[in-house]
């Protein structure tokens, strides 16, 4: 009998550090959302990507990281060098803290502005010709 009453005091010891380590224990949940932004790059330095983006009037400040990629706009990867200043591009970055982190850079094709030509207008004069009998 002491034998049982110790094994069932020493599972509910157990039960109870169970229950007090659960208790103390707490989730964190983090969470991230990253954001887009398109623009021009305006200058590509070690750490820094600035942008003059289509909706900001001010220049937009990124970092970047080593886990950074660079793709282009079907997905594939492209090489660190193609980013330039003067190259369109969409940023996907998450903010952390104050810095805008650059999670995925697309590399957009160059926007080549087509001027049109003067529209080509057709002339056509048809001449009808009717006859009656009396």
């Amino acid at each position: 009998m002491k034998t049982i009453t110790s094994c069932a005091a020493a599972v509910a010891f157990a039960a109870v550090l169970a229950m007090t380590d659960f208790a103390s224990a707490q989730t964190t949940v983090v969470r991230t959302t990253d954001t887009t932004s398109a623009g021009t790059i305006t200058e590509f330095s070690p750490g820094t990507i600035v942008i003059r983006s289509e909706t900001s009037p001010e220049p937009i400040h990124y970092v970047y990281r080593k886990t950074t990629t660079y793709v282009d706009e079907a997905g594939n990867p492209v090489s660190m060098e193609v980013v330039k200043s003067g190259l369109p591009v969409t940023v996907q970055y998450v903010r952390e803290g104050d810095q805008l982190v650059a999670s995925k850079v697309i590399v957009r094709r160059s926007v080549t502005r087509v001027v049109p030509t003067a529209p080509v207008i057709e002339e056509k004069t048809t001449t009808t010709t009717t006859t009656t009998t009396k």
